[in-house]
C-alpha cells in the first residue's frame, strides 16, 4: 500500500527534522502514537490524515525530557524551612508540555523517618496518578540507605522501573557521609542504578553561614558567599573518588555550576571513568549579581549551588559543547517568591526583615524556559541541542530509543516543532506568559527568539501555542518504568568486571 492511500493519524509536512546525529528535511506521518514513516519534504503534504501540520519551514526535533525536577515535595530540603514545592505534577508537566518538553522525570523523596523506597515511591505515584500532562518517571530521593533501603534496590529497579537514585553531599536533612554514599554506590553497581549526586561540601558550608551569620549578614547575596567554586570543585572530586573506589561506579554529577569541578569531571572521563555530569540554565543565563538586588528581591535567584560569574557561563557552555556535560536539566524546583508560609518569603520575621539566607527555599522555576532559552542563545549547533535536551537524558535514563529519538516503527511520536526561523521576532519572556503556579521567572524580561509552536506527546497534540496553548486534558501523561542506562557501555563495563574485588583495591 502506498504511503498516500495509507491512514495516518498525523502527518507534519515541510519541516526540519533535527536529531542528535541529523539535520534533514523530511515530512512524518504518524500512526498508533508511533513515528511510522519519514519522506521527502512536502511528499505527504496530501496524505490521507487526521491531521496535517504545515511546519513551514520551522524545526522538528524530539520532544525535550527533563529528568531533574522537583514537584510536589514536602519540606525537607532544609531544616527549619518551611517552604514546599509551589508546582504539583499537574501543573508542573503543564509547564513543561508548554516549553516544549514530552517527559519529564522528577523525584520520589525518602523522608529520613521513612526507612522504605518502595513506600516513597507509592506516595509519589499518588501523586502523580492521571494528572500528568507529560509521559512521566521517578528518580527514588535517597536520604536513609539504611539495610531495608538497600535491600529494595533490587524491586525498586525491577519491578518499579525505578533504574536512578540521587544523593546529597550537603543540606543537614538529607546529607549523607562517606560511608553512607559508599553503601549506596556498591548497591547501585550491583543493580545497575545510576547514581546522581548533589555535590557540595555541606560541612564547610554550614561552617561558613555560621561565620556570616555571626558577622551580622543575613540577606540573601550572601547565599552566595556560603558557597564558594571550591566547596563544588573539593565535593565533585570526592564524589569521583568514592565512585572509582567501588570499581568505577557510573555516577552523575547533577546541577554543575562552578568550571573547576566541570575540570574534574573532564579529567574523569578522559581517563576513562564513567563520571556524567549536568548543568542547568541558571548556570548559563544568571550570575550572582542576580542575587544582590535590593531588599529580598535576590532571593528569587536563590538555588544550590548559587549561580557563578559571568566568565564561568562562558566555561559551561564550553563543557555543554565539547561534552563534558551529558545534559542540560532544568532542576525546576518552585516556591513562590509572595508567600510567607511556604515560599521564599517564609524566611522573614521582624527580626530578619531581609530575611536569612540559610532559610531561603533554595530552588527557582524553569521547566518552560529551559528550551526557548537554550535554543534562543544559539550557542549550541542544532544536533548538539537536541542530544543535551533530549536524546542523551532518553539514554542516560533507560528511556532510548522509545524517547528522545525520531526513528520510524520504534520511537513514540513524541515532538516539539519550532517557530521558522524569525517568525517569531524578539520575543520577551513574562511570568505572566508561563503555566507553572509561580509568582515570578527569574527569567523575566530576557529575550528569545523562538518558543515551541507545537509539542506532541505520542502523536497528540497537547500544546498548540497559536491554537487554545494547552490543548490536552490532564492525565494524557503516562508512567515510564525505565531500564538501564544505554549511554555509552556504562553497565557493559560493570558487567565484565564482575563484583567488586575488595582485594584488588
Amino acid at each position: 500500500m502506498s504511503a498516500l492511500n495509507t491512514e495516518y493519524d498525523l502527518v507534519i509536512t515541510n519541516g526540519i527534522c533535527v536529531t542528535a546525529s541529523d539535520v534533514a528535511a523530511w515530512d512524518l506521518a504518524i500512526k498508533d502514537e508511533k513515528i511510522v514513516l519519514q519522506a521527502p519534504s512536502g511528499s505527504l503534504a496530501q496524505a490521507n490524515a487526521k491531521r496535517v501540520i504545515d511546519a513551514e519551514g520551522g524545526y522538528v526535533m524530539p520532544g525535550g525530557i527533563d529528568c531533574h525536577a522537583h514537584l510536589e515535595e514536602p519540606a525537607i530540603f532544609i531544616k527549619g524551612s518551611t517552604g514546599r514545592s509551589a508546582d504539583s505534577w499537574e501543573t508542573g508537566t503543564r509547564s513543561a508540555v508548554a516549553g516544549g518538553n514530552t517527559t519529564v522525570v522528577a523525584f520520589a523523596p525518602q523522608n529520613k523517618s521513612q526507612p522504605s523506597l518502595l513506600t516513597a515511591v507509592a506516595s509519589t505515584h499518588a501523586l502523580a496518578t492521571g494528572n500528568c500532562y507529560t509521559d512521566y518517571g521517578f528518580h527514588l530521593l535517597m536520604s536513609d540507605p539504611n539495610p531495608e533501603a538497600l535491600d529494595e534496590l533490587k524491586a525498586l529497579k525491577e519491578d518499579e522501573g525505578v533504574s536512578s537514585v540521587k544523593i546529597y553531599m550537603t543540606y543537614t536533612a538529607l546529607q549523607l557521609r562517606d560511608d553512607q554514599i559508599l553503601s549506596v554506590l556498591l548497591g547501585a553497581r550491583q543493580n545497575e542504578i545510576l547514581t546522581m549526586i548533589h555535590a557540595e561540601n555541606g560541612d564547610v558550608l554550614n561552617w561558613l553561614t555560621d561565620q556570616l551569620e555571626a558577622q551580622g549578614k543575613f540577606a540573601p547575596k550572601y547565599h552566595s558567599n556560603s558557597r564558594p567554586p571550591i566547596l563544588e570543585a573539593e565535593a565533585t572530586n570526592r564524589a569521583i573518588a568514592l565512585s572509582s573506589l567501588i570499581s568505577n561506579t557510573p555516577i552523575l554529577l547533577v546541577h554543575i555550576s562552578d568550571p573547576s569541578a566541570a575540570s574534574r569531571i573532564r579529567a574523569a572521563q578522559s581517563a576513562g571513568q564513567p563520571v556524567l555530569a549536568e548543568t542547568c540554565p541558571q548556570y548559563l543565563f544568571l550570575t550572582r549579581d542576580d542575587l544582590d538586588k535590593p531588599g529580598f528581591e535576590g532571593a528569587k535567584c536563590v538555588c544550590s549551588p548559587p549561580p557563578r560569574n559571568k566568565a564561568d557561563q562562558d566555561a559551561i557552555w564550553t563543557g555543554l559543547e565539547n561534552g563534558t556535560f551529558t545534559v542540560l536539566s532544568s532542576d525546576h524546583c518552585p516556591f513562590r517568591y509572595d508567600d510567607a508560609v511556604a515560599g521564599k518569603k517564609s524566611c522573614i520575621t521582624e527580626e530578619y526583615p531581609v530575611g536569612r539566607f540559610r532559610y531561603v527555599p533554595n530552588g527557582l522555576p524553569g521547566i518552560e524556559t529551559r528550551l526557548p532559552l537554550a535554543f534562543s542563545a544559539a550557542r549550541l549547533a542544532l544536533n548538539k541541542f537536541v542530544e543535551v535536551s533530549s536524546t542523551n537524558a532518553a539514554k542516560l535514563y533507560g528511556m532510548y530509543p522509545k524517547k528522545g529519538a525520531m526513528i520510524p516503527g520504534v520511537s513514540d511520536a513524541d515532538l516539539v516543532i519550532w517557530y521558522p526561523e524569525d517568525a517569531l521576532g524578539e520575543l520577551s519572556v513574562t511570568n505572566d506568559m508561563l503555566h507553572h503556579d509561580v509568582d515570578y521567572t527569574p527569567y523575566e524580561g530576557r529575550k528569545v527568539r523562538n518558543w515551541p509552536r507545537y509539542t506532541i506527546l505520542r502523536g497528540n497534540v497537547v500544546w498548540d501555542r497559536d491554537g487554545g496553548g494547552i490543548v490536552a486534558a490532564k492525565g494524557v501523561g503516562r508512567f515510564l518504568k525505565r531500564g538501564p542506562s544505554t549511554l555509552g557501555r556504562i553497565w557493559e563495563t560493570v558487567r565484565e568486571e564482575g563484583p567488586l574485588d575488595l582485594e584488588s583495591l
